[in-house]
């Protein structure tokens, strides 16, 4: 039977991985194993599995023992698919080594540090494993109902032609904050800290929503905070192959939990706007999403104007991993995941980084790296 193993057993693996595989039920694989680097980690969160009701317990593998080492695991036969789930700058040589081991891979987003690697690991899958193993990348956001409705009403031309818009995500982040006390994350070996770790998430949910790609930036970095190496914020002005454009502001250097914009993503067109952010609700997280229209009568006279307003609840991790097991079945009823959609994420905040006020060309950068 067909088995999953989750690489990396951190916090997210915990708190976000695992609990989709349990409301997944009888529609995931069972889960067999559970590798960290640590042999105590890797335990705690075979602990935590079970203590969710995932059983029979995962088996641990760690780099403390050959037996029970990452190769160990690649060696088992009944691991068909695995969640890589480990610091930013080790998942490139992971992904590969498990493809090469002939398993089917969900990583983690980004999908690589920077273009350059990305463009590299793509090809390597593309030319030696894309005919028979599936590799996605797992944005959760993008596979979020949320953004993927408000997607679906702009095409219905609900909202007319987009004509601009702005993502708006500020957060402060302290160090006690269970994230940056993560020892990758407190000193980054990557561009942007979490700029990139987390930054990804807002640009993969804007190319879910936006109707068409975005093309081109103008931007600034900067740095608030001196723990927050090597970059805290990016303000940039955007363009679209649509004829539309936008402002993005990403910010982890916000200097108080309690901030004076409202995190929020606002898409305008001809005919209304549509606003979407996140909420608790009754102890859940949704995803609000606002639709405001215009209505016209048949001569196309402004009649009045309608708001509906729809709380999705906030399940992409869940939604990214189904969708992934329904591409290993040989199914797929969402098309998510796409490697080369996540690396034109990484590819807007390493421009974002770097623009400085210049003008950078996006979809040059994504396929030529530079």
């Amino acid at each position: 039977m067909p088995g999953l193993a989750i690489l990396g057993a951190g916090i997210f693996a915990k708190e976000a991985h695992l609990p989709a595989i349990h409301a997944l039920g009888g529609d995931a694989p069972p889960l067999l194993a559970v590798y960290s680097r640590s042999e105590k980690t890797a335990k705690d969160c075979a602990q935590h599995a079970t203590s969710l009701g995932i059983t029979p317990a995962p088996a641990i593998y760690h780099d403390g023992d050959e037996s029970s080492n990452l190769d160990a695991l690649f060696a088992r036969a009944d691991v068909t698919s695995v969640i890589v789930a480990l610091p930013i700058t080790l998942q490139p040589a992971i992904i590969l080594k498990a493809l090469a081991a002939g398993k089917h891979v969900l990583s983690e987003k980004p999908v690589a540090p920077d273009v350059a690697s990305g463009i590299e690991l793509i090809k390597i899958y593309q030319e030696k494993y894309k005919h028979n193993l599936v590799w996605r990348v797992a944005e959760n956001y993008e596979a979020e109902s949320g953004f993927r409705a408000a997607g679906e009403l702009i095409k219905a031309d609900r909202i007319g032609k987009v004509t601009f818009f702005k993502a708006t995500v500020t957060n402060h982040i302290e160090v006690t904050n269970q994230y940056y006390k993560t020892p990758w994350r407190t000193v980054p070996e990557y561009q942007g800290g979490f700029l990139l770790d987390g930054g990804v998430h807002t640009i993969g949910a804007l190319r879910t929503v936006l109707p068409h790609p975005l093309t081109h930036l103008s931007a600034f970095a900067s740095l608030n905070f001196e723990y927050l190496k090597p970059h805290d914020t990016i303000h940039a002005v955007v363009q679209s192959d649509g004829n539309f454009h936008g402002i993005v502001e990403l910010s982890f250097g916000a200097p108080t939990k309690t901030n004076p914009t409202i995190d929020q993503y606002v898409i305008t067109g001809t005919n209304g706007w549509i606003t979407l952010n996140f909420k608790r609700i009754d102890n859940k997280s949704v995803l609000r999403l606002v639709l405001h229209h215009v209505v016209k009568d048949g001569e196309g006279k402004k009649v009045k104007e309608e708001e509906e307003v729809m709380d999705l609840p906030v399940k992409g991790v869940q939604a990214e991993l189904a969708s992934f097991l329904e591409k290993v079945a040989g199914q797929e009823t969402m098309n998510i995941g796409d490697p080369l959609e996540a690396l034109r994420d990484v590819a807007f905040i390493e421009a974002g980084l770097n623009s400085n006020g210049v003008l950078v060309d996006l979809i040059k950068l994504v396929t030529e790296g530079k």
